[in-house]
């Protein structure tokens, strides 16, 4: 990447910046995450992908949420930084493995012609056990617990994707009022380290829709490992077929949860454009301003 460069991608509406940070005239902190990623002042974003050296994969990968925090795994994430890493030359593989903070994940390209044109994940495996989600109390599956919320009762499946999630199921995405509930789940006392946010509405035995609250993010129109926890949940209460597609406001994931508990992704990534960050905003940055 030439100096202080970006490049700006969506996969379903969900969008982030791949920064190199051996590029950047100024340390990626919290503070300038926030900064860039403002939508406002900034060049906007729902997150910073970093490329890292690897240790156990062909690829290395951190992810910065738009607050600055950092996040342990993201389908959409790294359907973004696979078809860069092939866009931009960095391999001509079209299956190779990426090391993130969540464990290693497989990425398989399927190209139409010479160009990319989906991306599959294996995401790793889901499990509902507290311990590994994390969520406090004793050690168990947290399936359909219920959980209060400001006086309203709550039926929760908690799922780990190598990140957290909190699945809600409900019979009427319409009636959801995700903007009070998404916030107060993320930050339950249940979950000492915050989660993800789904509520989701069983349509067909293959088809679910949901509406995703990311943590350190907000609402998002999409997101790859929350699809991936609304799938497994589903499929863990006996709701859907192990193969199905999720629908989110920004479109549509096709699932594979295996008997495992394997799950694989599918879906697209699409580059936005290419970019330069402009002198008088790195005098900010590079000012603590």
């Amino acid at each position: 990447m030439d100096r202080n460069a970006f490049v700006k991608s969506h996969a379903l509406g969900n969008d982030y910046l791949i920064i190199d940070p051996q590029a950047l005239s100024f340390p990626l902190t919290e503070r300038t995450i926030r900064l860039i990623c403002d939508r406002h002042r900034g060049v906007g974003s729902d997150g910073i992908l970093t490329p890292v050296p690897p240790v156990k994969a062909d690829f290395g990968l951190r992810i910065f949420n738009p607050d600055g925090s950092e996040a342990e795994k993201s389908g959409n994430g790294l359907r973004i930084f696979a078809r860069y890493l092939y866009d931009h030359g960095l391999t001509r593989k079209t299956q190779f493995t990426v090391e993130t903070a969540g464990g290693v994940v497989a990425v398989r390209l399927h190209l139409r012609g010479s160009a990319v044109d989906r991306i599959t994940v294996e995401m790793g495996r889901a499990t509902f056990h507290s311990e590994r989600i994390p969520v406090t109390g004793p050690p168990r599956e947290v399936i359909d617990e219920a959980v209060d919320v400001d006086g309203q009762s709550l039926a929760i499946t908690a799922v780990s994707m190598g990140n957290p999630h909190c699945v809600v199921f409900v019979p009427d995405l319409h009636r959801v009022d995700l903007h009070h509930l998404g916030p107060r789940l993320e930050r339950h006392p249940m979950f000492p380290k915050r989660t993800n946010v789904q509520f989701a509405q069983v349509q067909a035995h293959d088809r679910v829709a949901a509406l995703i609250w990311e943590r350190g993010a907000g609402e998002t129109l999409a997101s790859g490992s929350s699809a991936c926890a609304v799938a497994a949940a589903a499929v863990r209460k006996r709701l859907v077929d192990r193969i199905l597609t999720v629908a989110m406001q920004g479109g549509e994931l096709q699932i594979s949860v295996s008997p495992d508990w394997s799950v694989e992704m599918t879906g697209p990534a699409v580059e936005i454009c290419r970019g330069i960050l402009s002198a008088p905003f790195l005098s900010a940055l590079e000012a603590g301003e």
